[in-house]
């Protein structure tokens, strides 16, 4: 089954493309060289298209849209030759926020969600921390209650928009239960005491959005800043990363889909031997090989999307979708530097970057092991 677009969407699609092609590709270099987009900037303007808060509920800021939509936001931000910034819209649109609209109260909406749908705020998503990544339970910044507040203290890693953000979405021990138990989802906003952004992270790729090590030194976080109930933080955050998974596959469609295109153009001019690249039968069936499992990868996500859009549990999907973006943009990618050959290796060439970004779909938001023993628990295969 295949998605049906009406003209709605169709007007949709093209507004984001002419967004991506005017404000985001121009400054590309720009932004990569200096390790970071000026967020508050661009996001004001995302805002003011409605882009930030889709299928949020318009009293708070959103569009009111369904899911249909946020597939179109993630498709056309990645068709670019800096996928940075699709990663940090992603944050905000898809992993800091879906909690505080779903779990959050009215008040807390008012102050954080609605500014941050308008793009007045950046908002960022806290859980990773340096002993604590995929294993989101041996998380260890504790907020322990004292009287009208929690007291914050701990320390979080590899927080993409950390450098900007004016708020974070927070998950942190609230009891003393080990594991699974006593975490709770908090707004913590920057410009309170004791928060410091210790240092600014240089990776190997996805230079243009800002990654950050955060610290947070006893920290007084209002106690009506937590966000839904005491002690389900861990189960709203879990809820988050399906958002989260969803939007990191559609951007993958839409780079994979950029990228076969544009390398299926290149090795059609490009000649070697008096024929152009694209009549060596090797590269044909290579080429037909990845477009044929990038068909199936997309259909599969727009199914998972439309299944979302009635509201089933796509638990299972968004897994599988999650994993395949990961490992089928990492082969893309270095399949079209290959068929490039030496130009594609130079950092003034699209496919040096691509290559860069691609790599952290199999890490972020749980790697591609973690996904695995997700689907094989769900297969009634549990370790002990």
């Amino acid at each position: 089954m295949t998605l049906q677009w009406s003209a709605e969407h169709q007007m949709f699609r093209q507004t984001v493309r002419e967004f991506v092609s005017s404000e985001v590709a121009p400054h590309m270099e720009e932004w990569e060289a200096g390790g970071g987009f000026p967020a508050h900037d661009v996001f004001k303007q995302m805002g003011a298209l409605g882009f930030l808060g889709l299928e949020y509920d318009p009293a708070f800021g959103g569009q009111g849209a369904d899911h249909t939509y946020t597939v179109i936001l993630g498709e056309e931000l990645a068709r670019v030759d800096t996928m940075g910034v699709a990663m940090a819209t992603g944050v905000q649109t898809d992993m800091a926020t879906p909690s505080l609209a779903q779990f959050g109260s009215p008040e807390l909406k008012r102050r954080y969600l609605e500014p941050a749908c308008r793009g007045e705020m950046v908002a960022s998503i806290a859980v990773t921390e340096p002993d604590a990544g995929s294993d989101v339970a041996a998380i260890r910044t504790r907020a322990v209650r004292d009287g009208g507040e929690y007291v914050l203290s701990g320390t979080k890693l590899y927080i993409t928009n950390g450098v900007q953000a004016d708020w974070l979405c927070l998950l942190a021990r609230t009891s003393d239960e080990g594991g699974y138990q006593g975490m709770s989802q908090l707004v913590v906003p920057t410009e309170l005491a004791g928060f410091s952004v210790s240092r600014k992270l240089s990776k190997l790729g996805m230079r243009s959005s800002d990654t950050a090590e955060l610290v947070f030194d006893e920290v007084r976080v209002p106690v009506g800043n937590i966000i839904g109930v005491e002690g389900r933080g861990f189960q709203q955050q879990m809820a988050q990363f399906q958002n989260e998974r969803m939007i990191g596959a559609y951007n993958s469609v839409g780079a994979i889909r950029d990228a076969l295109q544009r390398t299926r153009a290149y090795l059609q001019e490009r000649r070697a031997f008096g024929h152009p690249l694209a009549a060596n039968q090797y590269i044909q069936f290579r080429l037909a090989e990845l477009t044929a499992r990038f068909s199936m990868f997309e259909s599969y996500c727009h199914r998972c999307a439309e299944d979302s859009v009635r509201g089933e549990d796509t638990s299972r999907q968004t897994t599988i979708c999650k994993l395949e973006a990961g490992r089928l943009i990492r082969e893309v990618a270095d399949w079209c530097l290959q068929f490039h050959g030496g130009v594609g290796y130079m950092e003034e060439t699209w496919t040096a970057r691509f290559y860069r970004d691609a790599r952290l779909w199999s890490i972020g938001g749980g790697a591609d092991e973690v996904m695995l023993r997700t689907l094989a628990r769900m297969d009634g295969l549990d370790a002990d």
